[in-house]
């Protein structure tokens, strides 16, 4: 089964996870993001987190050792088992993996285009919306919002023994503080908060 469908299920089959856990709209810097869905011998993941909480920073990356930290962390979230690693005994390995940056900006430009015409047509009316001036100002200082997503698909030979999954994530990136992940298998889903401070999450509850 495709990663993507697995990862459709484990929404579609769990909408009370999408309530109980915040969504990164709201670009909550330190808290990102994991998906994980298990079919069989199958584990899908999906991953995403600020900028802020990778590299330090959500602009866009301009001098070399900016673009060298983006390439870096890509390279080391492109390496799963680093991250989140599994017990020995479940035998896993990695089938696919990518990671990249995502950056609002596109959406950003379109927002800006909108507002542009709504300008025009104030100037040419007599008329400026000062309160529309004002969301668009306080939009444009929210552009450049960047976050990193990663999606993962590994096979592993004894899924039984998925019963923990250790976060080093957090010794890799030092800025992040919490991770929200929600995890479905044959025999439900559930959806947990991992910290910093306590980076092991138990999952004997869902075998």
């Amino acid at each position: 089964m495709k990663r993507t469908v697995l990862l459709l299920l484990a929404v579609n089959a769990a909408p009370a996870l999408a309530e109980d856990t915040r969504q990164l709209d709201a670009h909550e810097h330190g808290v990102g993001a994991l998906n994980i869905a298990i079919d069989g011998t199958t584990v899908a993941m999906e991953f995403h987190a600020p900028g802020a909480d990778i590299v330090g920073f959500e602009y866009a990356a301009e001098s070399e050792a900016d673009r060298a930290a983006v390439d870096a962390a890509v390279a080391t979230l492109a390496r799963p088992l680093d991250l989140f690693v599994l017990p020995a005994a479940a035998a896993c390995s990695v089938t696919q993996a990518s990671a990249e940056l995502e950056s609002e900006q596109a959406h950003d430009d379109h927002d800006h285009d909108a507002h542009k015409d709504h300008d025009d047509h104030a100037e040419h009316s007599g008329h400026e919306d000062h309160a529309e001036h004002s969301d668009h100002t306080e939009h444009a200082e929210e552009a450049g919002h960047s976050e990193f997503h990663a999606e993962y698909t590994l096979t592993c030979a004894d899924p039984t023994a998925l019963t923990e999954i250790s976060f080093a994530y957090f010794d890799t990136f030092e800025n992040a503080r919490e991770l929200e992940v929600q995890v479905i298998a044959g025999s439900g889903a559930q959806a947990f908060e991992v910290e910093r401070d306590a980076p092991t999450l138990g999952l004997r509850s869902l075998f």
